[in-house]
């Protein structure tokens, strides 16, 4: 009879603790966005793909997702369809995605790679070359990738380090652009 009672309460147990995350998982997703600050510079770069080089000031009345990869990153390449999409489907709605792209090894320092792999990747967004970590630093970045949502007053509103939660990051790619639809429309 005892083990019978301790297999019936580690099962309600474990139910209830998966209960609890699916709760948080959902607060966490509808959660006010805080301000984290201001989007910080993305000055530095050794070179820009498939754009200008733009600074905090070219892009002030969009939503910005600023994406941190490299290309020989596996953790990158899983997180790279979903931010290839949301450029996509986003672009019109005022959404800019920006890729800066900081090598973790040697080869992935060489412009001429980077360019081959933007391209073989099918990346059409701009893409910062940060060789020399000057943008990486500016956010004060630890992680690839890592993705900051700002909003359209460029404040960081968002940040996520690694794969997954890919649902909640495109929760909160909406809700800014509906901000921003709100605030462009006035009161």
């Amino acid at each position: 009879m005892r083990p019978l009672t301790i297999l019936l309460a580690s099962l309600l147990l474990m139910l209830a603790l998966m209960c609890a995350l699916v709760v948080c998982q959902q607060t966490k997703a509808d959660a006010p966005l805080t301000r984290q600050g201001a989007m910080p510079s993305l000055a530095g770069a050794v070179g820009w793909l498939n754009s200008p080089p733009l600074g905090v000031q070219d892009l002030k009345g969009k939503v910005v997702l600023v994406d941190f990869w490299t290309y020989d990153c596996i953790n990158c390449q899983r997180a790279l369809p979903y931010v290839k999409e949301w450029a996509k489907r986003y672009e019109q709605e005022g959404l800019v995605v920006i890729g800066v792209h900081t090598p973790e090894y040697a080869y992935e320092h060489v412009t001429r790679n980077v360019q081959q792999q933007v391209r073989k990747l099918g990346i059409t967004y701009p893409v910062a070359i940060d060789n020399n970590y000057a943008i990486w630093r500016s956010f004060d970045n630890q992680f690839w990738p890592a993705h900051y949502l700002i909003d359209a007053q460029g404040q960081v509103r968002y940040t996520h380090f690694g794969e997954g939660r890919y649902d909640a990051q495109e929760q909160v790619i909406q809700r800014l652009l509906a901000e921003a639809k709100a605030q462009a429309s006035g009161p």
